[in-house]
């Protein structure tokens, strides 16, 4: 059985205990922040340039739309 606690720190309560880390522990954590980061920033990106499922059908029609305006252009 696990029994959860909460407690409520501040920031300031926090980087204090920062402060009191070995070198390595603030290493370590310093890494695992830059981690979430990296994660939080990368699942933006991809959200940003998420596009909607495409079938081959809608792909196939855009290739033609674009073909026909390739071939309508006046050759010099």
């Amino acid at each position: 059985m696990k029994t959860a606690f909460q407690v409520d720190i501040t920031f300031e309560q926090i980087l204090s205990l920062v402060k009191q880390l070995p070198r390595q522990q603030k290493l370590k954590l310093t890494k695992e922040l830059e981690k979430e980061a990296i994660d939080s920033k990368l699942s933006s990106l991809l959200k940003a340039f998420k596009a909607p499922k495409l079938d081959l059908e809608t792909i196939t029609e855009e290739v033609e739309i674009v073909r026909k305006g390739i071939y309508e252009k006046p050759k010099h």
